[in-house]
């Protein structure tokens, strides 16, 4: 089993952040690259698409609104893995009430691909992911 995790800290109250993110169906509003979801099975599943129209399915499988925090897994998605399972968390930065560190990980089994190939494509788009967040937060 591979992993990653990548980390930002981005400009608004980790209460700000997760009201933006912390939505199972909120992709749109913050990932450029997820132009579009769609809540399926009373909002546990997510039927999103890419600009390039793939759909990627998701289950929520891991929800905590106090602690800011959900996981999901993949159901069908265009990528060279299974087992995948990835959890976005909002964390408070002590002493500090107007920033927020946001955290995007991710484990998963490679499935015709290298461990490395799939650590690389899941860090690329957690990061830009990330990025997108910031510059969402920053508009």
């Amino acid at each position: 089993m591979a992993s990653t995790s990548v980390s930002r800290i981005v400009p608004a109250s980790p209460g700000k952040v997760w009201s933006l993110i912390g939505g199972f169906d909120a992709l749109p509003d913050w990932l450029p690259y997820i132009p579009e979801s769609t809540p399926l099975e009373g909002g546990r599943v997510r039927r999103l698409k890419n600009p390039n129209g793939e759909v990627i399915i998701e289950r929520l499988v891991d929800f905590n609104e106090t602690e800011r925090h959900y996981s999901y897994a993949i159901l069908h998605a265009p990528f060279p893995v299974n087992g995948y399972v990835s959890t976005i968390r909002v964390h408070t930065v002590p002493g500090r009430d107007d920033i927020a560190e946001v955290q995007w990980s991710g484990r998963f089994n490679p499935d015709n691909a290298t461990g490395e190939e799939v650590t690389d494509l899941f860090t690329g788009i957690y990061r830009d992911g990330l990025d997108a967040l910031h510059n969402t937060l920053t508009a």
